[in-house]
């Protein structure tokens, strides 16, 4: 039997979760599970700068820093890293700790920052960038027509998740033979809650159970 997890608004961070790993979205948005580990606090030392709140102004670019974003259309709030306005045009910028790859869940979190700010600010944001640490790379994302209603799929899918009530099934990775149990699945590896969600030790359960 599910339980409803009612939410009146949804933090964006969770949605780069859920485009990583629905279970994981679960654990974090519905139980309240957080655990940490190297990846973890690397990400949060990363953010030190942004997270200062400082506003800067340099050659007419003003960078204001972890600004509060909302939007009552999609019941989304939460923070933009960055925000860099220029001549009353404005870019959400996101950093991260990995190195640059095309992320989508890095996407969809940057795309609903600029939804949101589309909203409080009754404007068009064509595009942001994400800044990848690891690389020393920015990104610059168009939010496409396609991004965004992929966004705003994923908002409802959250939603949808969280009225469900129910914990969705681990990842599976990839299965050698028809007997073995499959391996760890690559997002796994890296997770900080691998070690509460047990993928692989559900997956035997499961098996044992329909045999």
């Amino acid at each position: 039997m599910s339980d409803e997890i009612e939410l009146d608004m949804l933090s964006i961070s969770y949605l780069s979760t859920l485009e990583y790993c629905s279970r994981c979205f679960y654990y974090e948005c519905a139980l309240g599970e957080f655990m940490e580990n190297a990846h973890v606090v690397e990400g949060k030392m990363r953010h030190r700068m942004s997270d200062s709140g400082h506003t800067t102004s340099e050659d007419g670019v003003t960078m204001l820093r972890r600004v509060w974003v909302w939007s009552d259309r999609l019941r989304l709030s939460g923070f933009a890293d960055v925000v860099e306005e220029q001549d009353g045009r404005f870019k959400p910028i996101e950093y991260k700790k990995g190195k640059w790859g095309q992320w989508l869940n890095n996407h969809v979190q940057l795309c609903a920052q600029a939804l949101c700010l589309e909203e409080m600010l009754a404007t068009r944001i064509p595009c942001g960038s994400i800044f990848y640490f690891g690389s020393a790379h920015r990104e610059e994302v168009m939010f496409t027509e396609e991004l965004r209603q992929h966004t705003e799929e994923t908002v409802q899918l959250a939603f949808t998740l969280l009225e469900r009530g129910e914990l969705p099934p681990p990842l599976v990775g990839k299965q050698a033979t028809a007997t073995s149990l499959p391996d760890l699945h690559p997002k796994c590896r890296e997770c900080s809650l691998e070690p509460l969600c047990l993928p692989r030790e559900v997956l035997a359960m499961r098996k044992i159970g329909t045999m």
